[in-house]
C-alpha cells in the first residue's frame, strides 16, 4: 500500500471538508480499492497525542516509508521566521513539514493556501504565511524553487478555495497506482488534466459572453447575461474545470449566478481585497475591462466586443426563461 500523511497548516479546514465529500473516487475507495494507507489525517484518524508523535518519529527515522505527503494550508513562519505562531508537539509545524517533505516520494499541496499562500498570505500577512513552493505567483515558497521530492518531482499543486474533491482523489489514485508520470504539470505545477482549460469552458452563459451581453445587476445572474463585464467574473481568465466537473454533480458558481473569483490562480484573492474590487469588473478608460481573456489585449478585445454587441441576435438581449 502507498503510505499517505496529511498535515494541516494555516487554513480553515475547507479542503478537508471538500475531500471528505469526494465521489469519484470516494475517500473509502482510496483505501479499499486503490491501496492508500492513510497514516494520519486530523479528521479521519483515531490516533492522538503520543500515538501521533510516535508515528511521526517512525516516519522521520525511515521505520515507516512515506510515499505521499499532503499539505493543506499555509506554512506559517511568524513571528520573525520562528514558526511559533503554529506549533505542533513542541515544535514549529514548519519544521515538521520541511522534514516530511524531504522524506516523501511525492508532495502534494491541496488548496490555495498550501499552493501559493492564499488569503492568509494577503498583505500585510502578519502570520508570514507562505505556500510550499510558491508565494502568490513567485516560485520559491517555503521549500525553495529547486525542491524535488524523492521521486524527482516538484510539489504537485491542486489549488482552489477549496479544491474540488475529485481533483484531489483522482491525483492521489494516479500516484498510488504508479501512474504519477502520467500526471503532466503546467507551468504552475498544476495537473494539466484539470487546469489546462478555463472555468468558462462549459459555462451555461457562454453564449452571452460571445455576444458581449452583460448582467446589469445581481439577481439577473441565473437568468440572462454574462457576469464578466460588470460583476467581476474571472471565468475567461481562470484555469479550472469547474463547469466540466460540477460541484456536487449539480452546479458551479457561474451556473448559480455567482461570478468566478479566480480561486485556482496564484494571485487569488485579487487586488488584495481592496475596497471596490470584489464582485466588480475593474475598468480602464471608462468601459474597457482592465483584464481580458488570455491571448488578447484590452483595446483589441473592446473593438471586438463593440462589434459583437452591434450584431447580437435579439434573443441575446432577452430573458430566455419563463415562469
Amino acid at each position: 500500500m502507498a503510505n499517505l500523511l496529511w498535515v494541516h497548516g494555516g487554513a480553515c479546514n475547507g479542503n478537508t471538508q471538500s475531500f471528505l465529500n469526494a465521489e469519484e473516487p470516494t475517500v473509502i475507495d482510496l483505501v479499499t480499492d486503490f491501496g492508500i494507507n492513510i497514516l494520519y489525517h486530523h479528521s479521519l484518524s483515531m490516533e492522538f497525542g503520543d500515538q501521533v508523535r510516535r508515528l511521526y518519529d517512525q516516519i522521520l527515522s525511515d521505520e515507516i516509508p512515506l510515499d505521499i505527503l499532503v499539505v493543506e494550508g499555509t506554512v506559517i513562519q511568524g513571528p520573525n521566521g520562528t514558526g511559533h505562531y503554529d506549533m505542533l508537539m513542541d515544535r514549529p509545524k514548519k519544521d515538521w513539514i520541511l522534514e516530511f517533505s524531504h522524506k516523501a516520494q511525492y508532495v502534494v499541496a491541496i488548496g490555495d493556501c498550501a499552493c501559493w499562500g492564499g488569503i492568509p498570505a494577503t498583505k500585510p500577512n502578519p502570520s508570514e504565511s507562505i505556500g510550499l513552493q510558491y508565494l502568490k505567483g513567485e516560485r520559491g515558497g517555503f521549500l525553495g524553487a529547486e525542491f524535488r521530492s524523492k521521486a524527482g518531482l516538484p510539489v504537485i499543486n491542486i489549488p482552489g478555495c477549496p479544491a474540488h474533491p475529485d481533483w484531489v482523489t483522482q491525483i492521489l489514485v494516479a500516484i498510488a497506482t504508479g501512474r504519477a508520470e502520467d500526471v503532466l504539470l503546467d507551468d504552475l505545477q498544476r495537473p494539466q488534466t484539470f487546469f489546462k482549460t478555463f472555468t468558462q469552458t462549459g459555462c451555461t452563459r457562454v453564449q452571452y459572453f460571445e455576444w458581449k451581453e452583460s448582467v446589469e445587476e445581481f439577481g439577473q445572474g441565473t437568468r440572462k447575461g454574462c457576469l464578466f463585464y460588470e460583476q467581476g467574473c474571472r471565468g475567461p481568465m481562470t484555469h479550472s474545470p469547474c463547469n466540466r466537473i460540477l460541484w456536487n454533480r449539480q452546479s458551479s458558481k457561474t451556473r448559480a449566478g455567482m461570478p468566478c473569483i479566480g480561486c485556482t490562480e496564484p494571485q487569488f484573492p485579487f487586488f488584495d481585497l481592496a475596497p471596490g474590487t470584489v464582485f466588480k469588473t475593474q475598468k480602464i478608460l471608462g468601459s474597457i475591462p482592465r483584464e481580458v481573456p488570455q491571448g488578447s489585449d484590452p483595446l483589441s478585445y473592446s473593438v471586438n466586443a463593440a462589434m459583437a454587441r452591434a450584431v447580437a441576435p435579439k434573443w441575446a438581449k432577452e430573458d430566455m426563461f419563463v415562469p
